[in-house]
């Protein structure tokens, strides 16, 4: 099978590298042409939770011929008209697109390569680009090697292609198979919502969300807003590490301190984790907010819900963007906190 990593960010680096380590044919690809030369001529390497050395064979998109078998799709949902366009060429009648983009982009993406070639995924690890040919791995390294991948068909049914491809991805970290695939997204797209969305804004490591009483209940409040819209467009949300993702939604006020203390337990082991989105403001690029935290508002449109938390990351992720600064965490907490009162 030959495979592409279309993407080979800080997530994408990690799997082509274990990929390449379990003697799969696999290409990273990416547009940073320093990048690009640094994992042809020094490997890639992965810091943080473990320390991992490995060759690698990466090339830009301008160098990509023949045919890919399975793409991993990691581009950012921004260039996905541009990306997939691009890729169609290099596609064959039975090659598979496994999205692991942030948000909910599956739609998008099979109307372009075909429904028939899209499989769903969801990443659930988290990693830092430190320079080129470097990447961070900031997820525990045991958790990662049980919780890196859930993957689906769109239909729900349990494949042979499903099958084989979970093998590779068992080869980076442990993969399991969803029969509910837009649940499974909107369980990530809740995660990302409440602290990437959070990191972005506050201009901090998720441990950071966690360890602010503010910006924690405030999580607690974006989740619960994520599982009220997700429910009101018929959304059954998948269990995520086995825990009922929907069990955090806010019935009342009382619930609150259990469903803080839920958070913290739940995302302990992703403490080290940066927003990427983060990372793009520090680096002057527009972020994937609409696609994240901006989804909610927009599918609640209509439905008489509420979205404040969701609004106000993505109104100051945006002013972030708009001034190409980095927010200043003692100032945007500060709209957290009149909302939380």
């Amino acid at each position: 099978m030959r495979i592409a990593v279309l993407g080979a960010g800080s997530l994408g680096t990690i799997a082509g590298a274990y990929i390449a380590a379990g003697g799969q044919d696999v290409e990273l690809i990416d547009v940073y042409q320093a990048h690009v030369d640094a994992l042809n001529q020094s490997g890639a390497k992965i810091t943080g939770t473990t320390d991992f050395h490995t060759k690698v064979k990466a090339i830009t998109p301008d160098d990509m011929s023949g045919t890919y078998d399975l793409v991993l799709l990691l581009t950012k949902q921004l260039y996905n008209d541009s990306v997939l366009q691009n890729l169609l060429p290099f596609l064959g009648d039975d090659s598979v697109v496994l999205s692991l983009q942030n948000g909910i982009p599956e739609e998008k993406v099979a109307s372009i390569v075909g429904r028939e070639r899209v499989i769903a995924g969801s990443v659930e690890f988290g990693a830092t680009f430190l320079e080129p040919g470097v990447s961070k791995l900031t997820t525990e390294y045991g958790h990662f090697k049980s919780y890196a991948f859930q993957i689906g068909e769109l239909n729900g049914e349990r494949t042979e292609r499903i099958r084989r491809i979970k093998a590779i991805l068992d080869l980076v970290g442990g993969t399991h198979i969803s029969d509910n695939l837009v649940g499974t997204k909107w369980s990530k797209l809740l995660v990302n919502n409440a602290f990437s969305g959070l990191s972005a804004a506050l201009n901090t490591e998720f441990g950071g969300v966690l360890d602010h009483e503010v910006s924690v209940v405030s999580a607690a409040h974006i989740a619960d807003e994520t599982i009220k819209v997700g429910h009101a467009n018929g959304v059954t949300f998948a269990k995520m590490n086995g825990f009922d993702m929907a069990s955090l939604e806010i019935q009342s006020e009382e619930d609150l301190p259990e469903r803080v203390q839920t958070l913290r337990s739940f995302m302990k082991s992703s403490r080290l984790l940066k927003a990427s989105m983060l990372q793009d403001l520090e680096k002057k690029r527009k972020t994937e907010i609409d696609y994240i935290n901006g989804v909610v508002p927009r599918l609640a449109e209509g439905k008489g819900i509420l979205t404040p938390y969701n609004d106000m990351v993505v109104q100051l992720v945006k002013q972030a963007e708009a001034n190409q600064s980095v927010p200043d965490f003692d100032v945007n907490i500060r709209f957290f906190e009149k909302l939380n009162q």
